[in-house]
């Protein structure tokens, strides 16, 4: 079974911050494949379906973000079969990226979760959300929302990831990085 694990903080003051992109992304999946995240085990939202064939779980940790980790302790799960969905500040708004493994980049998120399962081999997803002016707080950049004049660009990459994800889940990640990865493709277009 492909797990799609989108990341981000639970409650409603966090909906629609830049942190939260990856739940963003696994609740715009439930829409399109017809997979609705209604069970909740303790730590983690979830929804079971198929995808041409797939067996796929969309899912979101109901922990806040520095614990993400935690509730995949809990999952019988082959990591080659986890995408990890999530913010990223090295990639500029509106672009993705596909990554098979590697560091956490300071991403408390991903940081639990590689001290949880022990390494970094999983599929990631990584969707830019830039970086704040040299006078800005990371942390209350990560935390702040969405502005008005960012919500078409944030559908399209929204969109963008969620493509990605099907290609991973269909055809594996390999195929995904050659198309989303390529320096020649301004994604933040598409």
């Amino acid at each position: 079974m492909k797990i799609v694990y989108g990341l981000g903080n639970p409650g409603r003051q966090y909906l629609f911050t830049r942190h939260n992109i990856g739940f963003m992304v696994v609740d715009m999946l439930s829409i399109k494949w017809g997979i609705p995240i209604k069970k909740k085990t303790r730590d983690v939202l979830y929804g079971r379906g198929t995808r041409q064939g797939i067996d796929v779980m969309l899912a979101k940790p109901y922990t806040y973000m520095n614990l993400s980790g935690r509730p995949l302790r809990d999952f019988d799960m082959s990591l080659h079969d986890l995408i990890v969905v999530h913010d990223d500040m090295d990639i500029p708004f509106g672009m993705i990226r596909i990554k098979t493994q590697g560091g956490t980049g300071g991403h408390k998120g991903l940081k639990s979760i590689v001290g949880n399962l022990g390494t970094d081999a999983f599929v990631r997803v990584r969707c830019g959300i830039g970086r704040p002016d040299e006078e800005s707080n990371p942390t209350d950049y990560v935390l702040s929302e969405f502005k008005p004049d960012e919500e078409e660009t944030l559908k399209k990459e929204i969109e963008l990831a969620g493509d990605a994800i099907h290609l991973c889940v269909i055809s594996g990640s390999k195929e995904a990085m050659n198309v989303y990865n390529r320096r020649d493709l301004d994604n933040s277009k598409t």
